[in-house]
């Protein structure tokens, strides 16, 4: 006999003079048919005021209990965190990447810190089958990124290490998609598709090059911190949530991606002086064959010279 409980979100609502109502965790209500249950019996075995029992509880509620856990309603244990089993890496600005790691520690993950030079160490690492979608990176800068910092980050979704990112532009903060696999959205791919998408491209790129004036702010806040690490935890575990459900299916690589816009597809733009953030989608970049290097002065290729006369 399982010792069921009414699942996280869920509840029972006694209306007076009416049947009990199951609010979802959702937010729907839905009528209980309680047959010869009377809702008071069915309110204390749910919320574990009454303890199951083979020899004395009555079919009609055992069938009811089985329902509630066919539809979700209810568990038999403690849902287990979203991070659990996870290793989560967290470097950069502590005022960015503090809160990641307290909010990522919060949902279970282990959180360590990390360096850039480890970081790089784990791209050149060998790809432990047994850590397969289990470790991530969390990059957090309060400032643009530098030329090539993140070269070598950008690499490890090839070693099946997910990799997430956030730095800061003037009063903006971009929270990056999560790369995941081999094929996603790195950091690279993101400053291509935004100077493909600004008539502003060489100002776009001479700014992240440096050339600019000293940095004015303004610097994240408690609260604006707390978003920017929130927003990031909630990748973090659609990424968890991918994994896990590809391990139940037997399959390699991450699963199916949640419906609206998935975290491996998702830029984010959060502004700073009014906590407001937009969401826009990118693709990864094809990679091309690099331009024809043109012939020296004064030789032909072979189609050039194919119809010449001697």
């Amino acid at each position: 006999m399982t010792r069921s409980r009414l699942a996280p979100g869920a509840g029972i609502v006694t209306v007076p003079g009416a049947a009990p109502v199951l609010r979802t965790s959702g937010g729907e209500f839905l009528r209980i048919d309680t047959g010869g249950v009377t809702g008071e019996a069915l309110v204390r075995r749910l919320v574990g005021e009454e303890a199951p029992d083979e020899h004395s509880q009555p079919p009609e509620l055992a069938r009811l209990v089985e329902a509630f856990e066919t539809g979700g309603h209810a568990v038999s244990a403690p849902p287990r965190a979203p991070l659990a089993g996870r290793t989560v890496y967290v470097l950069g600005d502590p005022l960015l990447a503090g809160p990641v790691a307290r909010c990522a520690g919060a949902e279970g993950a282990e959180v360590q810190p990390i360096t850039p030079d480890k970081v790089a160490d784990l791209v050149r690492t060998t790809p432990d089958h047994r850590t397969e979608g289990r470790l991530a990176v969390v990059w957090c800068l309060d400032s643009p990124v530098a030329e090539g910092l993140w070269d070598a980050a950008d690499r490890l979704p090839d070693r099946r290490i997910a990799w997430l990112r956030c730095h800061r532009e003037g009063s903006h903060v971009w929270t990056e998609p999560l790369a995941a696999a081999a094929g996603d959205v790195t950091s690279r791919h993101v400053r291509l598709r935004r100077l493909a998408a600004t008539p502003a491209h060489r100002e776009l790129a001479a700014y992240w090059a440096g050339h600019r004036t000293p940095d004015t702010g303004p610097h994240p806040t408690a609260a604006s911190a707390a978003l920017i690490a929130a927003l990031l935890t909630a990748d973090l575990i659609a990424w968890a949530e991918a994994e896990a459900e590809a391990e139940a299916e037997g399959v390699g690589g991450v699963g199916r991606q949640s419906a609206g816009l998935p975290a491996r597809r998702r830029l984010r733009r959060i502004d700073l002086r009014d906590l407001t953030f937009t969401e826009h989608p990118v693709l990864p970049v094809p990679d091309v064959a690099p331009l024809p290097v043109p012939a020296p002065a004064g030789t032909r290729s072979r189609s050039d010279t194919a119809g010449a006369r001697p």
